[in-house]
């Protein structure tokens, strides 16, 4: 099997997922280099790796380059994305800078894997939340068709990175030893409490950035303007795992049976869909997996044709790290790699 030179640019909470995975896979890696602002030693799971300072000269000779930046961080790719692909690197990007770019497919592999072959070099990884939804939302589309979706979701504090992490765990040891709790990554306190926030509303006044991607990266995704959509995003005090409940208007009859035969064979899903036993997608039970889990499958009666379900995925892993890693695969298997040696 052909090897790939590795890079990985950033090594905060995605970095190191992306680290984990691609050990985890066996991805054909004959080495991996971890780029960052300076140069330093990092130990991941007992292995040290060297650090390089990241600059354009640091993509020389490598194949594939994964920026980790978590949702929303900017800087990294708009420095020195586009100056790896000069270089012959690949770059997959998990950060928002180009995802509507039309130079730029954005891509779920399980979903749209045919927009990778256009590819000038650089692939975008969709928002995390929108990831999640489509692994459910697609295999549906694509057997029956989706005039309209609103999606609520309950995102972990992981997206935001390791200082909202670290957040949570101190305002909850704070809450438990009587003492008011301190607040810096969020607003107001996100231990006991829920943030209907996530994002600015500089683009659609009232709607926050992370409503407005789901909505536009879902139409580009499935190459379909005409789905309606409606999101509200919220920020829960939960460590690891968004979960949404997502609410559909089909375009014909289609049964929850129906539904869950459709996603029961769908690559990357799993269905856990028995109410009568307590058995639902919870995000203690996505975190660590690479599936998504859909369940709560049933009839909703508000509306001609409606399903409604419940999903719960690893944003880390499915929502960020894992599907950088999937289009790295996905290319590799459709071999678009031009670029190993």
């Amino acid at each position: 099997m052909k090897k790939y030179t590795v890079g990985v640019v950033g090594v905060g909470a995605v970095g190191t997922e992306m680290i984990r995975l691609l050990k985890r896979r066996n991805f054909p890696a004959e080495s991996i280099t971890i780029l960052a602002r300076s140069e330093r030693d990092e130990v991941i799971d007992g292995e040290t790796y060297h650090v390089l300072p990241a600059s354009p000269e640091a993509f020389e000779g490598m194949d594939f380059a994964f920026f980790a930046g978590t949702e929303g961080s900017k800087g990294a790719s708009q420095t020195l994305g586009w100056e790896a692909v000069k270089r012959g690197c690949i770059v997959i990007d998990n950060g928002d800078d180009f995802r509507m770019d039309d130079r730029v497919p954005l891509v779920v592999p399980e979903v749209n894997p045919d927009a990778l072959k256009d590819h000038q070099g650089f692939v975008a990884n969709p928002n995390c939340s929108t990831i999640i939804a489509l692994m459910a939302i697609a295999p549906i589309h694509k057997a029956v068709g989706i005039d309209r979706f609103v999606a609520c979701t309950y995102q972990a504090v992981s997206g935001t990175g390791a200082s909202a992490v670290t957040e949570l765990e101190n305002q909850t040891r704070a809450w438990a030893s009587g003492n008011a709790p301190e607040k810096e990554v969020y607003p107001h306190p996100i231990a006991f409490n829920v943030l209907p926030h996530i994002g600015g509303d500089k683009l659609e006044p009232g709607v926050t950035s992370e409503e407005l991607k789901m909505k536009r990266e879902t139409h580009k995704i499935l190459g379909d303007a005409s789905i309606r959509v409606s999101t509200t995003c919220v920020r829960v005090p939960v460590f690891n795992s968004h979960s949404e409940a997502i609410h559909m208007e089909l375009k014909g009859p289609f049964s929850p049976e129906e539904a869950r035969e459709v996603l029961s064979r769908s690559p990357g899903v799993r269905v856990v869909d028995d109410l009568g036993k307590a058995e639902y997608p919870m995000p203690l039970d996505a975190s660590g997996k690479e599936e998504v889990l859909v369940g709560r499958i049933r009839k909703d009666s508000s509306v001609d044709n409606g399903l409604a379900l419940f999903v719960a995925g690893d944003n880390l892993w499915k929502g960020a790290a894992l599907n950088a890693i999937q289009i790295a695969e996905k290319l590799i298997e459709m071999d678009l790699v031009k670029t190993g040696r």
